[in-house]
């Protein structure tokens, strides 16, 4: 039912929210007003998390993916490292990046403070990234590359749950894909870099142009990092740039979305939602998926070898990684938008995957004299980043509240998905990269049947949440709100909605 006329003009509080605000549930409306004052909050947030998140995640894959450019540029050679050597630096890099996900969400959630946080972890990298120019050796490049990965591993599952704090489920996959365009828009700047930097800087100051990578680019990120300070927002009922009122417009019209506060409960510990996330099949399910998904992605790493593969200079195969880069930015952004405004995803995260092993069985199967069928499978296979964006959005509107529990979740599906990559560097062997394509085939495979079992997870929990509430239509829209006590039967269907979906009325976004 909808508010009383009496609440319309002003609402439930933020400090009721906070204190008893489980009792929102999906027939709660925002009253005309409000709406208008949800969109302004909302363009507000757009340009202060978008643009700022966007430029540090492309900083984010440049710093991490110089390592596959600096190979181009004499990496190997100056610093004398085998096969394996290289092989293993890829991977330590996902080593570090796994152990600090689960840790760092944990204590974004608790402390509430994204601007501080993620500043933080910014600026490391950036050093860190900086440091890695002046290595002498595999152990001091070895080490470098752990610690990259281990400053670096706060900020995606950072931002997806800032995002998640702000947004409705029918707006995140839209604002996910322009964030994580920057991954996209990292590869063709990187190759572009590089290849600036071979031929415009070469050996200058006695330095190999790899180093120059890394001591141009990790200041950069550093700068960058004091930027995320100052601009990025915290989360809507701490954040001091909005005013009293559309702080608790900001905070209500999530609460309206998940059927409840998006606000952890009394006595809700970052342990319990650590244990909230690890019982739930979806962290599971998701999880794999993801982990497919990202293992495919992994050609990224070797996309300047794979174009390298088609018997160019360097410089040209680093400057042919960028248009299938470009190509992949814009369908993303239109797929999401159109994910969001048909509120779907399921479909979203299926149709990039058959696409994607076309231009695997196309490299994997086309001789490499062949020029034009070659590189048109570079552009088939970055579709399943498609796939990624919308696995992930799916996590925020399929594990939704509390946020002590979404922000664990998210931080262990990402967990999932690092492990891949850390054994991805290994199957990748030129000149025709066999294995590695047939693996990425297998990958994609397994996504698509993970997809279809997440599915029907939600299917089910939809129509038992659907059940429950048709067959106990008494039962109050917030769970012993009030101070009603309630036993027997009632008191255990309020406790099976509650588990199942919040309050009354939600459903989970299929």
């Amino acid at each position: 039912m909808s508010r009383s006329s009496s609440e319309e003009t002003q609402g439930p509080g933020l400090d009721e929210l906070v204190s008893s605000g489980y009792g929102i549930d999906a027939t709660t409306k925002l009253t005309p007003e409000e709406n208008v004052i949800a969109m302004q909050v909302r363009k507000k947030v757009d340009y202060r998390i978008l643009p700022i998140t966007l430029v540090v995640y492309l900083l984010d894959f440049v710093d991490r993916n110089n390592y596959s450019t600096a190979r181009l540029q004499g990496l190997e050679a100056d610093l004398g490292l085998t096969e394996s050597e290289y092989q293993a630096g890829l991977s330590l890099f996902f080593v570090g990046y796994l152990l600090g996900q689960v840790p760092a969400n944990l204590l974004l959630n608790r402390f509430a403070r994204p601007s501080y946080h993620l500043a933080f972890f910014t600026c490391i990298w950036g050093i860190i990234s900086t440091c890695t120019g002046l290595s002498q050796g595999f152990r001091t490049l070895a080490a470098c590359r752990f610690l990259l990965g281990f400053a670096e591993a706060p900020f995606f599952p950072g931002v997806v749950f800032c995002l998640s704090k702000w947004y409705t489920k029918q707006e995140l996959a839209f604002r996910v894909a322009i964030f994580s365009s920057g991954n996209l828009i990292s590869g063709a700047f990187a190759s572009l870099i590089g290849a600036g930097i071979l031929e415009g800087i070469g050996h200058a100051r006695g330095l190999s142009p790899w180093q120059w990578l890394y001591l141009v680019t990790g200041p950069v990120t550093i700068l960058v990092g004091l930027f995320v300070w100052i601009i990025l927002p915290d989360f809507p009922e701490n954040w001091k740039g909005l005013s009293p009122e559309e702080r608790r417009v900001a905070t209500l019209r999530v609460a309206i979305d998940g059927s409840q506060a998006d606000i952890d409960e009394p006595g809700m510990t970052q342990f319990k939602g650590l244990q909230m996330a690890l019982t739930d099949v979806n962290t599971y399910v998701l999880g794999l998926a993801y982990m497919c998904i990202i293992g495919s992605v992994g050609f990224g790493l070797f996309l300047p070898s794979l174009t390298a593969s088609l018997g160019y200079s360097h410089t040209v195969s680093l400057l042919l990684c960028t248009p299938p880069y470009i190509f992949m930015t814009i369908w993303l952004i239109v797929h999401s938008w159109l994910s969001d405004k048909w509120n779907s995803r399921f479909w979203f995260y299926m149709y990039p995957l058959p696409i994607s092993i076309v231009g695997f069985v196309v490299f994997m199967a086309v001789d490499p004299a062949i020029f034009t069928a070659r590189y048109v499978s570079l552009f088939l296979m970055p579709f399943v980043s498609a796939s990624a964006v919308s696995a992930f959005s799916w996590v925020s509107s399929s594990i939704s509240r509390p946020p002590a529990k979404r922000a664990a979740a998210f931080a262990i599906i990402n967990c999932f998905a690092t492990s891949a990559s850390i054994w991805v560097p290994f199957v990748y062997s030129a000149p025709r990269y066999t294995m590695a394509m047939i693996i990425n085939i297998v990958l994609c495979v397994c996504a698509g049947i993970l997809g279809v079992v997440h599915l029907y997870v939600l299917v089910w929990r939809n129509r038992k949440l659907a059940q429950i509430e048709e067959d106990s239509a008494s039962i109050p829209a917030s769970p012993g709100r009030g101070g009603v006590r309630m036993e027997g039967s009632e008191a255990k269907d309020v406790e099976k909605v509650s588990r199942l979906g919040h309050n009354r009325g939600f459903r989970y976004m299929l």
